[in-house]
């Protein structure tokens, strides 16, 4: 009896373990998503504190043009499910946080899980 108490709370560990090595892998370079449009004087205006964000913290957001790329934009749609029409949509698919458009470096720090 004791040995199938740990047994399954072995098993159960392992799991566990398992599930967290599965999604740091699938999220690897898919975590932080910028979409954004070439030209966009809000994506420009937001550039600096991304690069901030990227340098300060060690984190790496995966940035998708979508007004010259139609494979992005339609990855953007897909992210955005009728949540943000525009850009800049930024996605962190571990929390499932979004935020549409221009945003305070705080927030962006907050979005990104630090």
């Amino acid at each position: 009896m004791l040995w199938d108490r740990k047994r399954k709370s072995l098993l159960l560990r392992f799991w566990q373990i398992r599930q967290r090595v599965l999604r740091s892998l699938i999220n690897l370079t898919d975590m932080l998503l910028e979409f954004y449009g070439e030209t966009c004087p809000h994506c420009i205006a937001v550039r600096p504190l991304i690069e901030r964000l990227e340098k300060e913290e060690g984190v790496k957001v995966e940035k998708y043009e979508v007004w010259n790329n139609k494979e992005n934009a339609k990855k953007m749609q897909e992210y955005a499910g009728g949540k943000c029409m525009g850009v800049s949509f930024f996605v962190n698919t571990e929390t499932e946080d979004v935020i549409c458009g221009e945003a305070e470096y705080e927030r962006l720090k907050k979005w990104a899980g630090k």
